[in-house]
């Protein structure tokens, strides 16, 4: 090779190296306006991996200003201690199911009552409807709403098989301690609650002081709590939500331009989670039926009506505790414009 072209090559490679060197540094480089996120999602889960991806995209658009640093796999504590330490700003964003959102605004369980949707199309339209409305409210308790996020549809997990109504009436099932819907919801169901926390659930199976669970079936895979149970009721109690949430705090230190980007990033990955764990919890289902759990149909129309009865008499109880009527009246308004086609 000539000498000049040598010296030529030499060149390029230094500079290839010096702007590799760079890019490096700022992407090492902590972001302007750091986001530390907390998650009980395990690294390499579905949930994990997109939020990756919303982070590297949102670095990209702000120029780096914006970023996440990372707590996966409930490193930060469960639900309660992550509110906590975003309450003392040692974290600033952190995904919460809906017990976790119903301690910061109580109202948001409207979202989650029992048989209140019959699709899945119809708890996207009421997200669309209201996201404007749970948006300021939880802007009015210090946090900014980045996206809704779902569990999926919570069904019963038993070692009793529950065909009809009749049949869950004095089971002993567990209860999410603190969880005033599922509380309602039992007592309206009359079977006997027995209020435990998540970690001690496998265990309850195990001994029998509990005979039922409710739980989505990725959950019902990742807790290990299918095998400890026979059956699945195909029915679901109702859709389990959940949302990304970060500090209010931080989000008004950063300027418009980079809000809004990561507020539409934000909600459109977490729509794309959504779909994805949507798509995770029916593959989950076959799994169960290959692992010999047991599949109860979902019942008659005559049957489902007594359900929905149920689910009735826990919303107007829960009126005025967790939710203003107003608020249920606007769903129940939307919802009904909505099957007639009036949307």
């Amino acid at each position: 090779m000539p000498r000049h072209a040598c010296r030529v090559m030499t060149t390029v490679l230094a500079a290839t190296l010096l702007f590799l060197s760079a890019g490096n540094a700022r992407a090492a480089e902590r972001p302007k306006y750091e986001i530390k996120f907390a998650s009980v999602a395990p690294e390499g889960s579905t949930w994990m991996n997109v939020m990756h991806q919303l982070d590297t995209e949102v670095r990209d658009t702000t120029n780096g200003d914006v970023g996440f640093r990372m707590y996966a796999g409930g490193v930060q504590g469960d639900e309660p201690d992550v509110l906590r330490k975003m309450r003392f700003g040692q974290l600033q964003g952190a995904g919460f199911t809906g017990n976790g959102l119903g301690d910061i605004l109580p109202e948001m369980r409207i979202l989650e009552l029992p048989f209140l949707y019959r699709d899945k199309k119809e708890i996207d339209y009421i997200l669309d409807r209201f996201t404007g409305y749970f948006d300021e409210a939880f802007r009015d308790q210090g946090y900014v709403l980045l996206g809704w996020t779902e569990v999926g549809y919570v069904y019963f997990f038993s070692n009793i098989p529950i065909r009809t109504i009749d049949d869950v009436r004095g089971i002993k099932v567990w209860t999410w301690q603190g969880d005033p819907l599922a509380a309602k919801l039992f007592q309206a169901l009359n079977v006997t609650p027995v209020p435990l926390s998540v970690t001690e659930v496998l265990t309850a199976l195990q001994t029998g002081m509990v005979d039922a669970v409710y739980t989505s079936p990725m959950a019902a895979i990742s807790l290990q709590w299918f095998t400890r149970t026979k059956y699945m009721n195909l029915s679901p109690l109702t859709n389990s939500m959940g949302a990304v949430l970060m500090t209010r705090k931080l989000f008004d230190k950063i300027p418009p331009a980079e809000q809004q980007a990561l507020l539409a990033i934000s909600r459109r990955k977490l729509h794309e989670l959504t779909l994805l764990t949507r798509k995770d919890n029916e593959t989950a289902i076959e799994e169960l039926k290959k692992a010999g759990v047991e599949m109860i149909p979902a019942p008659s129309d005559e049957e489902m009506a007594k359900y929905r009865a149920v689910g009735l008499q826990v919303r107007r109880d829960l009126t005025g505790e967790l939710y203003p009527a107003s608020l249920l009246d606007a769903i129940e308004k939307a919802l009904e414009e909505y099957r007639s086609g009036g949307e």
